[in-house]
């Protein structure tokens, strides 16, 4: 079903952090003042919100951002259930049967992937099947290459309320990316939506 143009841009929003006016207008394909009839709406309807910026010589640049609510249209998978059963394997069980659970999790987690890449031939093949299959469990990811460096992020987090009951998830995530990527890299996260980040970002060296 094709998206509607506020959708499109709370999508745009969400894959770019911020934009202008002017680029969420290259992105619909439409005029800037079409696209700033959108944004109003959404602005009302308190999905966007607006931060002016002085860029140098000219004037100022207005960006537009999600707000808590733009957010919330994408919401974390089954975050108070999860939540739940989390606090009570903690409460029950103890720490151990909470980090032996995180760690069969990783291992499958690895195994699937490490399936998924058994073809690839380069890093570039490698982080492409990878994103492939992260934005297929609704991370939204992407990737590039700056300079030398390569850039794996993602941009929303479907486990985010697992997450920060318990920053083993994260932990794991990260060692399972070492291991696929391979030792001959190293990978390491740059930014961390746990920690107020807006994306998750791996930053991956030779």
């Amino acid at each position: 079903m094709k998206k509607s143009a506020a959708d499109r841009i709370l999508m745009f929003l969400k894959m770019r952090g911020e934009a202008t006016s002017h680029l969420i207008a290259e992105e619909l394909t439409v005029t800037k003042e079409g696209a700033r009839k959108h944004l109003l709406n959404l602005a009302q309807e308190g999905l966007i919100q607006s931060t002016v910026k002085s860029e140098g010589v000219g004037r100022p640049s207005t960006y537009y951002t999600l707000t808590e609510k733009g957010l919330g249209r994408f919401p974390d998978t089954h975050a108070d259930v999860t939540v739940q059963l989390l606090k009570s394997v903690k409460n029950l069980l103890g720490e151990n049967a909470l980090d032996l659970l995180i760690s069969d999790r990783e291992k499958n987690t690895h195994n699937r992937y490490e399936k998924a890449l058994a073809k690839s031939k380069s890093l570039e093949q490698r982080l492409e099947i990878l994103v492939k299959v992260r934005s297929d469990e609704g991370y939204m990811a992407e990737w590039k290459k700056e300079g030398h460096d390569y850039f794996l992020t993602e941009n929303h987090c479907p486990i985010c309320a697992a997450a920060t009951e318990c920053q083993g998830f994260c932990r794991a995530e990260l060692s399972n990316f070492q291991s696929l990527i391979g030792k001959n890299y190293t990978v390491e996260r740059v930014d961390h939506i746990i920690s107020g980040g807006q994306r998750c970002v791996y930053k991956i060296s030779n």
